[in-house]
């Protein structure tokens, strides 16, 4: 059954009943992320709780209610010259899922793009929000300013919570202006350890470099990544006025050359270049085959790599200067290799986004003893009953 409640006071109704009858549910926005069975369970979706409740252009601040879509928060702040600086990743193409992203489902997964690494993931720019916990109590943490918050902060708490905490029903966050122009430097690179070298030598100049990625030779031409060189390429994107893009791409062009090949991409190119990488479009024909989101080191996740290479035959493109790792494998991986292979690689996270079934996904990547006792203390006092977010 899917639950869509039109106001914050009918889903604090529908919290507290199934809390009273123990029954639990399922939150989902438009269900683009994970693209569950909806006929599996009961499921409260938010897709009614939208529109825009207060957008100040002056102050870059927004709040909106959670089921508000991502793109039309995007054209309203685009605009005002405007934008989400932590870029939020719409999962729809690479899930072949047909609703749109929400702001709500954006928070809860801590959904953030290609300039994490510089702009922060999108908790960093949650300044409040507004959620029902699992007693139907609605509860106001933080506000709409940065530094209002003391003791537990909760907004930072429910971001990427996955609907596990609460359901959140608004949320107030902070936009930035957006840039002038997008100049992307395209490296030519057929190796994994040479992209991480040379990325890291431009992450080391004083050139102000948004959004750093290495797209190997066999990722090269699929479609809507742009025209780059066959063999590979490290992309380094720069933004901001145009002057200033136009002299920082020159002075990187200088410092790369010793790296290979090097040119410039305008800015529509960088644009489609990196619309590309934020949503992982490389990976969205075969939806078939398994995907993984795998955060590591930056100047250790080629050997990660590299180590799965000798167990199967991925598709592979990193973001965030070598540190995430986007991976396409045609068949699943042993969770124990997978670990391990993390830990060798000095530590890090891994994520199943896309499988054949939800067995397929299901505690993947547990957390340590201590981070689980910790949760589950977390958990008991938000959500009592256990109703958010149940393992069917």
């Amino acid at each position: 059954m899917i639950l869509s409640p039109a106001s914050e006071d009918e889903a604090r109704e529908l919290v507290r009943a199934r809390a009273a009858s123990r029954s639990p549910f399922r939150i989902i926005g438009a269900n683009t992320r994970s693209a569950i069975d909806l006929s599996e369970g009961d499921v409260l979706a938010t897709t009614k709780l939208t529109g825009i409740v207060d957008y100040d252009p002056s102050e870059m601040v927004m709040t909106a209610r959670a089921g508000t879509a991502l793109a039309d928060i995007e054209a309203v702040v685009s605009e005002k010259g405007q934008f989400l600086a932590f870029e939020p990743i719409d999962l729809g193409p690479v899930m072949g899922t047909t609703g749109r992203s929400t702001i709500g489902g954006v928070m809860a997964t801590n959904s953030s793009g290609p300039a994490r690494f510089v702009n922060g993931a999108a908790r960093d720019h949650l300044l409040g929000l507004r959620f029902i916990n699992g007693a139907g109590e609605i509860i106001r943490a933080g506000g709409r300013v940065m530094k209002n918050v003391t003791g537990l902060d909760l907004p930072k708490l429910l971001a990427g919570s996955r609907g596990e905490l609460g359901l959140i029903t608004e949320v107030t966050f902070k936009v930035l202006p957006r840039p002038q122009t997008s100049s992307t430097l395209v490296l030519s690179c057929d190796d994994d350890a040479h992209a991480a070298k040379a990325m890291a030598a431009a992450l080391r100049l004083p050139l102000s470099v948004s959004g750093a990625a290495f797209v190997p030779g066999n990722l090269a031409g699929r479609v809507m990544i742009g025209n780059l060189p066959e063999e590979g390429a490290v992309l380094l994107r720069m933004e901001g006025l145009s002057a200033s893009v136009k002299e920082r791409a020159e002075k990187m062009r200088a410092a790369m050359t010793p790296y290979g090949h090097v040119a410039i991409a305008d800015h529509e190119a960088s644009i489609t270049m990196w619309n590309a990488i934020r949503h992982a479009i490389p990976f969205s024909g075969d939806r078939k085959s398994f995907l993984w989101r795998i955060s590591l080191p930056a100047m250790s996740a080629h050997r990660f790599v590299a180590a799965i290479r000798r167990e199967v035959k991925p598709n592979v493109f990193y973001d965030w200067q070598g540190s995430l790792v986007w991976m396409e494998t045609s068949e699943g991986l042993d969770a124990q290799l997978v670990r391990t292979e993390i830990a060798k690689a000095g530590g890090g996270h891994a994520v199943l986004v896309r499988a054949r079934s939800r067995l397929d996904s299901r505690s993947f990547d547990p957390p340590s003893l201590p981070l689980l006792a910790l949760s589950q203390r977390i958990k008991a006092a938000l959500d009592p009953q256990t109703i958010f977010n149940p393992t069917f």
